[in-house]
Parts: C-alpha cells; structure tokens; sequence
C-alpha cells in the first residue's frame, strides 16, 4: 500500500505519467544550471525503484556518495508528501527497494559506453533481471554527442533500457521554433520525452516539451522537494 501512494504523489506520475517513463529511446529533463535536473531525474528512478524494478544512474558530476545522497533525500521528500508515514516502514521499504538501485560515477575523460556494455551483459551472466531504465547526469550537451548517442542507441536496442539525460540549458540562448533548448533541438529526433524545467515567481515549473500528443502541458514543483503543488 506505502508503494502505491509513494508512486501516486510522485511528481513523475503526474507530469509523465507512470507507463511513459520507459516508452522509446532517450528522454532529457533540460533546465539552466542549479534549477533541479538531478533532483527530478532522481524521482524519475524513485518510481522504478517503488516498482521494483531496477535501475542504473550514471554521473559524471557527482561522486557515489553524493549520489546515494540524493536518493535518500527524495525519496525522504516523497515519503513527506503524503502526510504522516509510520517510520518503521518507511525505512524498511527504502532498504528493500535500494538495493535495486546501482549508482557508477564516471568523470568526462572516464564515460565509456563500452564499460557500461560490459556492466549490463554482467547482469544477463549471472541470468539477474536488467536495468529497465538509466539515468545519464552530466553529459555535456554543448559538445558534439552524436558519436556518443549512437553508441548509446545501440545500447538501448540491445538491452531494451530508457535512457535518461540531463541537459543543461543556458539563460541567454534563444529556443527553437518549437520552443525546444539548442541542446535539444541538436538531437531531437532521438528523443522521445523532454521535460523543461523553469524558475517561475517562487516555483519550479515543469513544460511537457516531448512526450507523443502531451505536448505543453505545465506543473508547478515546490524548488525544495521537486513535489507537484497542488493548485
């Protein structure tokens, strides 16, 4: 019952909806710097997780602990958001669906797709249950990443795993036509879910820049906890 009402609060249920979140290829969260790509990638896993399913985040910003950090934090956020939680519980099941999640901190000169080949076909050797989703955090989109998301595309045909990107935007960067970040609009045909991520008055607002029809669609997030805003 605690996963069921976790998942329902999640911010990712209600922005993306639960049965998007692994649909296609790649997806992005874009925002300027500090805004909470991270944060709200970490909800994203959080849902996984609470599925228990699991999941594989990537960073090449954040050392592991920092990363584990992050995971405790919101799933703490999560578990505040629907009111009062027996404790005991609360701890029991983040020990229960942590251990699904795995946590790889590369640095640029580091990030090898061929390492992260070699991690998966190790799940499939020892005959365990694959990622269903990853998370890159970190990758630097005002590069060139062509060669890089090809090889990446490579690996979500041959493990069948979502892959979610970080993308950071910049303040004086004009947006596309489409209302799409340069980052974005580079590769967008590879992607099949983006969600923006905006500073408005006092809250985070999340645009639906990809997800098939539900395009535009906005929600306000508490900057603090990533948390929808009831309005």
């Amino acid at each position: 019952m605690l996963k069921k009402d976790l998942i329902s609060k999640s911010p990712v249920s209600k922005a993306i909806g639960i049965e998007n979140l692994k649909q296609g290829r790649f997806g992005a969260v874009l925002s300027r710097a500090g805004v909470g790509k991270t944060s709200f990638l970490v909800q994203i896993a959080l849902t996984q997780l609470l599925k228990d399913e699991k999941i594989l985040h990537i960073s090449l910003d954040d050392p592991i602990e920092k990363i584990n950090l992050r995971y405790s934090e919101g799933y703490t956020n999560l578990v505040d958001s629907i009111g009062y939680v027996d404790p005991q519980k609360a701890v029991r099941l983040w020990e229960d669906i942590n251990l699904n999640k795995v946590g790889i901190s590369y640095n640029e000169s580091t990030f090898d797709s061929e390492k992260i080949r070699d991690y998966l076909k190790s799940f499939k050797k020892a005959d365990l249950a694959l990622p269903c989703i990853m998370i890159i955090d970190g990758l630097n989109f005002d590069k060139d990443v062509s060669g890089i998301l090809e090889e990446l595309e490579n690996l979500n045909h041959e493990f069948s795993i979502f892959i979610w990107f970080s993308m950071k935007s910049h303040r004086e960067e004009k947006l596309s036509p489409e209302g799409y970040p340069i980052q974005l609009d580079t590769h967008k045909e590879k992607f099949d879910k983006a969600i923006f991520l905006q500073p408005v008055e006092d809250k985070i607002e999340a645009v639906i820049l990809k997800d098939g029809d539900r395009t535009d669609q906005r929600y306000r997030l508490n900057p603090a906890t990533m948390m929808i805003v009831e309005e």
